[in-house]
């Protein structure tokens, strides 16, 4: 075992974090974690996997329910074709038969790219395979002084190959080895050689890092930046006629595929809206990877429903709470039932 594996696994008997789906090898509890910690932070994280691991202890239970449901319960958490994903794995393992314990079949299940199927098959079925992820980056680069930026394909095949064939430990006695040392150094990012503010000075590893004797860490890892964010504008009009609500389901190749909202106006195509109008907040803010969206809020009470187009259906207020729906229309909701409880 190299020194740098042996420092890193000390360091975590004492210092890892105790998550409840570390104890267990059960591929389910860690595969359902880790498509949950894709983009969410584990302190979000952590009840949205116990909300799941009640509602639904088993993945033929996952499967059985309907993508709304899941949906629902993904619902706050962003990033809703995780939860299709997800939802869409769990009846491709049922047709299985099971969990398949290898990395090629695991990278077969939607959702599971070549960091979460190292994951799962290193924790759970002690395949010796590297994860690579943010945080892996993030140390390698500043201890090893690697200055190749990490989003290109170089960068890339430079810190797998360090991975994999330098810093990989053998498996131990109980079958622990590599899933022991991936939720290490995961741990090891996350906790001491942070993004920013690093406990250097505290580390375990300081005497040999790079970054630390060449008064880099604030400039490693390098990545090149791509991202162009634009910015867009929804209004949305909450239509309520006589205890019912107009509401559609978002549909492929834009944001929050398959979740419900309310209606979106359109400029272009504006029916023909009778009753008593009034706006509830105007450029409301929400941020996406993306975009930047800025919302407008308004109510609509009619006692006659308005010819819609055909996507929209008519639901019970009182029954809103069983559609999943984004954070934003949350947001909205909120300001109406806060209209509703301001004094006449």
């Amino acid at each position: 075992m190299s020194d740098f594996a042996n420092i890193l696994l000390n360091w975590f008997r004492e210092n890892g974090r105790d998550l409840p789906w570390r104890q267990t090898r059960d591929p389910y509890a860690i595969w359902l974690s880790e498509i949950i910690l894709q983009q969410t932070q584990v302190k979000q994280g952590w009840d949205y996997w116990e909300r799941f691991m009640r509602r639904w202890p088993m993945v033929e239970d996952l499967a059985a329910a309907t993508e709304d449901e899941v949906l629902r319960e993904w619902q706050g958490l962003g990033y809703y074709s995780r939860a299709r994903n997800l939802h869409y794995a769990a009846k491709q393992i049922v047709e299985m038969g099971g969990f398949p314990q290898t990395i090629e079949g695991l990278s077969s299940l939607k959702g599971v790219g070549d960091y979460t199927a190292a994951a799962i098959g290193s924790i759970a079925f002690g395949l010796p395979v590297a994860v690579v992820d943010g945080n892996v980056y993030r140390v390698l680069a500043r201890h090893f002084g690697i200055d190749t930026p990490i989003n290109t394909t170089e960068g890339k095949n430079t810190f797998a190959a360090l991975a994999q064939e330098q810093l990989l430990p053998a498996l131990n006695r109980k079958g622990q080895g590599a899933g022991l040392y991936n939720q290490a150094i995961m741990d090891f990012g996350a906790i001491q050689c942070t993004p920013q503010s690093p406990r250097c000075f505290q580390c375990p590893l300081w005497e040999t890092c790079d970054a630390t004797h060449t008064d880099r860490v604030d400039d490693l890892p390098v990545k090149l930046h791509k991202l162009t964010v634009k910015e867009r504008y929804l209004s949305y009009l909450y239509i309520r006629c006589r205890g019912e609500v107009a509401i559609h389901r978002r549909g492929p190749g834009d944001i929050w595929q398959g979740l419900w909202e309310p209606y979106l106006e359109d400029e272009d195509n504006k029916p023909d809206l009778k009753g008593w109008y009034t706006i509830l907040k105007r450029g409301v803010k929400h941020v996406l990877t993306h975009q930047v969206l800025m919302a407008d809020f308004a109510l609509l009470q009619t006692d006659e429903r308005p010819q819609l187009p055909p996507d929209y259906i008519w639901v019970a207020e009182e029954d809103l709470d069983n559609y999943g729906v984004p954070r934003l229309v949350e947001r909205l909701f909120h300001a109406v039932r806060l209209y509703d409880e301001e004094p006449d």
